[in-house]
């Protein structure tokens, strides 16, 4: 071989280990070997609008979207905290399944767990997989538009309003955050 041919190899060898690294490949963050999954990265070029756009074009989404409508101060929400949620849930034709808005309800109270998994705070009862997830990241005073696929929500089971396989909307707010 000669050398031109050599560094030519090299230049590319050397693309490839940055294309892998900025993957996540061996370990980095990206791929994951057994380890809690990371929060969904909120898409910074999407908006309440795109979600809705492809929920009415599709009548789902077939992963995890979120858009923050206000960021929120402070520390974003950590194992240990403690934080009351205002939300409502919709389904893609608009209904309003539940909501904390109503007369007499209350934001719920909740506890982030070690393994970043929401719980409630007074009886330790777990939410969808899809709250969770995208609430991650969030800090006080922040309120998102989380869009949940069927898999992350209730998949196949009918629960009160919701119908099967039903993707879900929620707009959330952490009205309050309590650090532990």
């Amino acid at each position: 071989m000669n050398r031109k041919t050599i560094n030519l190899i090299v230049i590319l060898s050397i693309v490839v280990i940055i294309i892998f690294i900025s993957l996540g490949f061996m370990g980095f963050p990206g791929i994951n070997f057994g380890q809690p999954a990371a929060a969904p990265q909120n898409d910074p070029n999407a908006s309440a609008q795109v979600i809705l756009d492809e929920i009415q074009a599709t009548g789902k989404v077939s992963e995890l979207r979120y858009v923050d409508l206000v960021e929120g101060t402070g520390m974003p929400i950590a194992p240990g905290d403690t934080i009351e949620v205002a939300y409502t849930g919709l389904l893609p034709n608009g209904t309003v399944f539940d909501t904390s808005q109503a007369e007499g309800r209350t934001p719920l109270s909740l506890l982030v767990t070690a393994d970043n998994r929401l719980v409630l705070k007074e009886n330790g009862g777990g939410l969808i997989q899809g709250w969770s997830m995208g609430m991650m990241g969030m800090k006080e005073g922040g309120r998102r538009l989380l869009a949940i696929p069927s898999e992350l929500g209730y998949g196949a089971n009918s629960v009160g309003a919701i119908p099967p396989n039903s993707t879900l909307l929620f707009e959330v707010e952490i009205v309050k955050k309590i650090s532990q």
